[in-house]
């Protein structure tokens, strides 16, 4: 591959998934000598959520039922802790709502910060436990990756950009995105899930030969 590969991660910054998702692909980037350069568009996996938020075990337990939900938190600290992501969901006390985050990684890629910011905002709230929909704390992750925090306050009480996001989030929809993380390669490829690194070094491998098959890591 003589470019590097274009790739386009639909995610929402509440996802575990995603975070991990995010992980994996590092690790097979790392792994191989393929080059990529990262974007990110936005997805709400609660849209409806309330623009305060709400707590955490209230929302995991109206989701899931509070064992489960322990129970899968549990599975995925197992996850991550193999992948090198220190899920510390005993810090999470809030599920807010993502559309600011979601605001500020769009400014943030703007001006090339989108993954930067990305990688702060899955860290701050899956490893520190912030309120990663409180304004403050948001203009203070983007201010800690080089967004200039004036800035940073107006981006997150524009409507307009707002709006943007909606719009993003909607032609997701459009083209049948219903879960996240996904992954778009070079606007040909659809990779659907957190998919471990070898099923990724393995996609990497068919591209480099013959120009690439019609096939991602989801179905190799």
């Amino acid at each position: 591959m003589s470019e590097p590969l274009r790739i386009t991660v639909i995610s929402d910054v509440v996802c575990p998934w995603c975070y991990l998702g995010k992980r994996r692909l590092e690790s097979a980037l790392a792994e191989s000598d393929v080059e990529a350069t990262v974007s990110w568009l936005p997805f709400e996996l609660n849209p409806d959520m309330p623009e305060e938020g709400m707590p955490r075990a209230d929302y995991r337990a109206q989701k899931f039922g509070e064992e489960k939900g322990a129970e899968l938190d549990a599975e995925m600290k197992q996850r991550g802790d193999t992948e090198g992501v220190h899920f510390a969901f005993e810090k999470l006390v809030h599920t807010p709502n993502t559309r600011r985050a979601h605001m500020l990684v769009a400014q943030a890629s703007d001006v090339g910060l989108g993954d930067d910011l990305t990688e702060a905002l899955f860290r701050a709230y899956f490893e520190e436990g912030a309120d990663v929909g409180d304004p403050q704390v948001l203009v203070g992750i983007a201010e800690q990756v080089g967004l200039d925090p004036e800035l940073a306050g107006e981006v997150l009480r524009s409507e307009a950009i707002s709006d943007a996001v909606a719009t993003m989030e909607s032609r997701a929809a459009e083209v049948g995105v219903t879960g996240v993380p996904f992954f778009i390669i070079n606007e040909k490829y659809a990779v659907s899930g957190a998919q471990p690194k070898e099923a990724w070094l393995e996609f990497f491998e068919k591209l480099s030969s013959e120009g690439g098959e019609d096939e991602g890591p989801a179905s190799a």
